[in-house]
């Protein structure tokens, strides 16, 4: 009966028009990337209050051992992520979520400051889960329509397993330390169906790779010609990124203590309220870029979506700081402007990029190259507060950097595409 339901499944979604079968798989990639979430982020949501160890804050330490997790998942995935053939995805989904469940598991267990290390076993294998998907999605004629709906599912879903974790904590009256893994637990019938639903995707069609942009596996070699060639525009381009992680991460991972300022203290149905209409928004923009052919235009138009999202949630604070609007519309905007500037790293930046300067490589290498740097970039922010300017609340600390970034990312964003530019017009002077 199953195996007869799965052979009915394969056949129809192989044979589904592209609109069909495009809202089927950003339908499965979002649903298991969500649940990668719900393992993840909860305890960002507990807020640990008055603990500390080796004089620093005990939930900038759990962030950090998750995020250190995290980072390093990212260079291991350079590796591990080129090398998975298709028949080993579906495996190494359930051996990464299972470490990841079983350190939720253990870290109650474990008494405290100890337990902080099974955020870091957390965080390890949970890097890895983006390009498995990614790598269920790319290669198509319409990769970056998918993309867009797997990149919105970080900014929904984060807001939607706070909410979960407020609800166990506020309502339920679950401990801190257990929210975590109760969290995640309720996710996992969710997480098994999605995971086998995304496995019946078929490859992409001799058509999709007719129009596909050649990609092939980068040894370190290519990769450092690949670096040198583009190595100030690239360095450019990293620095946004890292200030655009640290914004992201301070506004995820202190969410609960922002929203307690702005003075919504347990209610639990804000995180996810405030992140629909990002969501939404982030969803249709991205998509509509599918239609844009030319990769030079759609390159430059992604930088452009980058400086509007600057601008926005640098405007948006200016107008909160002068009073002009509330709390909610501020968390909001800046949430749109943020990861308008976010989401196109993930999605279409780096694939016009090469697409543009026909270069042979992968978008693998430059996301995980970046995630990198802004995983650091996020934990050396955070010791820099905790340390130099403890007193600050996160909401005076993160009205700061919003308030400050929107100066500096502008500013880089135009340089950028003043680089870029001219190394395209160069090209095409060559050849000419």
């Amino acid at each position: 009966m199953i195996k007869k339901i799965d052979d009915q499944l394969k056949n129809w979604i192989k044979n589904s028009n592209s609109i069909f079968f495009s809202i089927y798989a950003m339908i499965t990639s979002f649903s298991v990337y969500s649940c990668m979430y719900a393992f993840r982020k909860p305890f960002a949501v507990a807020t640990f209050e008055g603990i500390s160890f080796f004089g620093i804050d005990y939930k900038i330490l759990l962030i950090t051992s998750q995020v250190l997790g995290y980072t390093l998942s990212k260079f291991m995935g350079i590796k591990i992520i080129s090398e998975v053939k298709p028949d080993e995805r579906i495996k190494y989904f359930f051996i990464l979520f299972t470490v990841a469940s079983v350190s939720l598991l253990l870290f109650p267990i474990a008494p405290p400051p100890w337990n902080i290390f099974f955020l870091f076993t957390n965080g390890l294998p949970l890097g890895l889960i983006w390009g498995l998907v990614f790598s269920f999605l790319e290669g198509r004629r319409n990769t970056e329509l998918l993309a867009a709906g797997l990149s919105v599912s970080f900014i929904f879903s984060s807001g939607l397993v706070k909410s979960v974790g407020s609800f166990f904590i506020n309502n339920l009256h679950v401990s801190q330390y257990w929210m975590p893994f109760l969290s995640g637990l309720i996710f996992v019938p969710f997480l098994i169906l999605s995971v086998w639903l995304l496995s019946r995707i078929p490859p992409p069609t001799e058509f999709d790779e007719t129009l596909r942009t050649k990609r092939q596996p980068m040894n370190k070699k290519s990769r450092i010609d690949f670096f040198r060639k583009y190595s100030f525009g690239l360095i450019i381009l990293i620095f946004i990124y890292v200030f655009l992680t640290v914004l992201r991460d301070i506004r995820d991972n202190f969410a609960v203590e922002i929203w307690n300022a702005l003075g919504y203290k347990n209610s639990y149905e804000i995180f996810v309220l405030s992140e629909v209409p990002v969501s939404l928004i982030l969803l249709i923009l991205m998509a509509s870029l599918i239609v844009i052919k030319n990769n030079y235009h759609a390159f430059i138009l992604s930088h452009l979506i980058i400086f509007t999202g600057i601008a926005i949630f640098g405007l948006a604070t200016i107008l909160f700081n002068y009073n002009l609007i509330n709390g909610v519309i501020w968390m909001i905007l800046i949430g749109i402007g943020l990861y308008m500037g976010y989401v196109p790293f993930n999605t279409i930046l780096f694939e016009r990029l090469i697409a543009t300067f026909k270069n042979i490589g992968n978008v693998g290498f430059l996301i995980y190259l970046s995630d990198s740097f802004g995983y650091l970039g996020s934990v050396a922010v955070m010791f820099v507060k905790n340390f130099f300017n403890p007193r600050i609340t996160w909401f005076e600390f993160i009205v700061l950097l919003f308030f400050l970034f929107s100066f500096v990312g502008s500013a880089l964003i135009i340089i950028s595409i003043i680089y870029f530019s001219s190394k395209y017009k160069n090209i095409n002077i060559n050849v000419s």
